[in-house]
């Protein structure tokens, strides 16, 4: 059991390995940190409807053919969009878009006015990848908690595939944790808090581990890791299309933002392939 616990602790601590590379460097460009919001974006789109939703359908239908363990999956997938998108209502906005752009348009005055109007639109971007990478950070603990759970029971229950398990959940755990420690470095300035923040998410794994054993064992027989896989797989889809995607746009680089996203597909997909 403790060695189980240690290979989902080296799992989830990989995490620092994205985290670090998002904190590397003298600055993030917005190249980079397009790059980084799309291949994530990329990598929770995929994982989520190629993996955490067919998975939830599967478990909760038994292992058997007919519509309602996918009825039951799509089902706890919205709610897990809902859950997200109250807990997304109660984080204030940065700053209204509208209010933004109306004094953006009214910037005529000189170049005091638009020095003015450069620091506001600099404070308005780093709140709002402040938000994004707080948002993100709880989206992908939701997300790692069962994903730990699911690592120990692995390398308990069939050590035989636990190293080859554990290498392939700890390689898609690196995009992850630069989702997370991009944004906060870009808006915060420090490489510390960016970088502790993108770590916490990967311990969710381990917590995730102890939760499941000592608390949540009994609970998830039958349909329920099902349909928390499936309601898992919205607050990842939601985050990657109301958070990353559009910060993401944000920094002007289009066409980085697509290609980094079809790369965290691929990224993904060839570790699931190993996986």
């Amino acid at each position: 059991m403790l060695v189980a616990f240690l290979l989902t602790l080296l799992a989830g601590g990989a995490t620092s390995i994205g985290a670090a590379l998002g904190v590397l460097g003298r600055g993030t460009s917005a190249k980079m940190l397009a790059g980084g919001l799309g291949l994530s974006a990329g990598v929770m789109l995929y994982v989520s409807f190629m993996e955490l939703l067919p998975q939830g359908a599967h478990i909760l239908s038994g292992g058997r053919a007919g519509t309602r363990g996918t009825a039951l999956a799509v089902l706890s997938f919205f709610v897990g969009i809902a859950l997200i998108a109250v807990i997304d209502r109660l984080v204030p906005s940065a700053v209204s878009p509208h209010e933004f752009a109306g004094r953006m348009e009214g910037s005529h005055g000189g170049t005091e006015l638009r020095d003015a109007d450069e620091h506001a639109a600099d404070r308005a971007l780093r709140a709002r990848l402040l938000r994004t990478g707080m948002v993100t950070a709880l989206a992908l603990a939701l997300h790692n908690v069962p994903e730990g759970f699911a690592t120990f029971i692995a390398a308990l229950q069939a050590p035989e595939i636990a190293v080859p398990v554990v290498a392939a959940i700890a390689l898609h755990n690196i995009p992850e944790g630069l989702a997370v420690a991009v944004p906060v470095r870009r808006a915060t300035g420090s490489r510390a808090k960016a970088f502790w923040l993108a770590t916490m998410t990967g311990l969710a794994e381990p917590v995730g581990a102890v939760i499941g054993v000592l608390l949540l064992g009994p609970l998830l027989e039958g349909g329920t890791m099902g349909a928390i896989l499936a309601g898992v797989a919205g607050v990842m889809v939601f985050v990657s299309l109301d958070e990353l995607l559009p910060a993401a746009e944000e920094t002007g680089e289009h066409h980085t933002v697509i290609y980094a996203l079809v790369a965290g597909m691929a990224i993904m997909a060839v570790t699931l392939l190993v996986l």
